[in-house]
């Protein structure tokens, strides 16, 4: 079964594919390339620092206040939605790229790898 990682997809076979991004993707022409930009709907993660008091809250007047500040780093995630999708229209988007997946394997069957008739190509010409 095919496995994604650190940019590289591996393959059943031990074939390996590196790519410049992180996701591949589908047209409707049953081509395949390389999904750059995560614009419409993704996870957003930026790492905050925060300072974080000391735990004792009695001053001595010989502490430097410096040193009882702990820089500590935490990651904050958030859900990037710019055109507001609702969960039926993530859900339909899923489905039609399901769609293009399986007519890949369809007319990969079909016409065999080497054959450009497994490509849609009323997409081509468009």
């Amino acid at each position: 079964m095919a496995e994604f990682k650190r940019r590289t997809l591996y393959l059943g076979s031990g074939k390996q594919v590196k790519l410049f991004g992180n996701s591949i993707a589908i047209g409707r022409s049953l081509e395949i390339g390389e999904g750059y930009a995560p614009n419409i709907f993704s996870c957003l993660q930026q790492e905050q620092e925060i300072i974080k008091p000391a735990a004792s809250s009695v001053k001595s007047l010989t502490d430097n206040p410096k040193e009882k500040e702990k820089p500590v780093s935490k990651i904050i995630s958030t859900v990037s939605n710019p055109f507001r999708l609702s969960e039926a229209d993530l859900m339909e988007i899923a489905d039609y790229n399901i769609r293009l997946w399986l007519d890949l394997k369809d007319g990969i069957r079909k016409h065999g790898t080497n054959s450009a008739q497994l490509f849609n190509g009323e997409a081509l010409r468009s």
